[in-house]
């Protein structure tokens, strides 16, 4: 199966003028998991402006992130959101992997649920740790340490982002688990995070609370778990209860504009990031928007 790059084109036409840069790398072989798609790779203005390293942040679902026309059921707008963040001094290259459709629940889980499948999990970090992240470490300038990666997503995204943070602590710094579907096999990944080594880095966990009792509930519980294992309130974990919340992009997408700082904030002082864009540099509009007056 493979995802092909009609949305990438799509994303450039469409007609907002995006605060950064969108390639692509076509046709990604991966031998884990024997099949092919195309890898977009989100670069910030000022990735042109300066000669340092970037850190990388991999996100799953690629095709929801930028842009409706080419999401499943809304975007979240993350160039937007990463222009937020370069005004408080965090920047980062967005990877974003497409999901393969049928095979996303297949991908998207280490362990197997009775009903809904999954189980292909370790193959997917693997792709991500031993074919994606030396291919984008080689072709782009980036802060290739743990302290500038991470890993995001939402729902099954933000389980395989939990699981792959704890399996592969020497390659994450930071994590983004949004809304993220614990129930899955039994609540296996509960077991799993109790009894992984505290890992350090940073781990931004949110959830809404008109997703339901249970996710809500199962948030909750992750929350305690991370907090008993080491991790401290607003400083290595970010915790978020959104009360108008609910399980879809245009929730996630608001929200990562609050996530993103926490996460980059080690990652932004490693790679010399620390310091804000100045109002303007990167801010997005419409195309058919007048250009903003200057006083004389």
């Amino acid at each position: 199966m493979h995802v092909s790059n009609q949305f990438v084109r799509k994303w450039a036409l469409r007609r907002r003028s995006p605060p950064g840069t969108l390639e692509t790398i076509p046709d990604v072989y991966s031998p884990e998991l024997a099949n092919r798609r195309d890898i977009l790779v989100y670069l910030p203005n000022s990735y042109f402006r300066t000669d340092r390293p970037f850190p990388v942040l991999y996100m799953h679902d690629g095709q929801n992130l930028f842009d409706p026309i080419t999401s499943f059921a809304g975007e979240w707008g993350v160039d937007h959101a990463m222009a937020t963040a370069a005004k408080r001094g965090r920047r980062a290259i967005v990877v974003a992997i497409p999901n393969m459709g049928i095979d996303r629940t297949k991908e998207y889980s280490p362990f197997v649920d009775s009903r809904a499948g999954g189980g292909a999990g370790d193959a997917y970090v693997d792709f991500i740790l031993q074919t994606l992240k030396p291919m984008i470490d080689a072709r782009f300038r980036t802060l290739p340490e743990r302290e500038g990666t991470g890993i995001a997503g939402s729902s099954m995204g933000g389980l395989i982002s939990l699981y792959a943070f704890f399996r592969a602590p020497h390659a994450f710094g930071f994590a983004g688990v949004m809304s993220p579907a614990l129930w899955f096999a039994e609540g296996a990944i509960f077991r799993y995070v109790r009894t992984a080594p505290y890992a350090g880095g940073r781990i931004y966990l949110d959830v809404g609370t008109r997703e339901g009792v249970g996710t809500l509930n199962n948030a909750r519980e992750l929350r305690d778990i991370l907090v008993q294992k080491g991790y401290t309130m607003n400083e290595t974990l970010s915790w978020t209860e959104d009360e108008r919340g609910m399980h879809n992009e245009e929730c996630w997408g608001r929200r990562i504009r609050d996530a993103l700082p926490f996460m980059l904030d080690e990652a932004a002082r490693v790679g010399g990031h620390h310091e804000p864009d100045q109002a303007g540099t990167e801010i997005d509009r419409w195309v058919d928007e007048p250009e903003p007056e200057v006083a004389e």
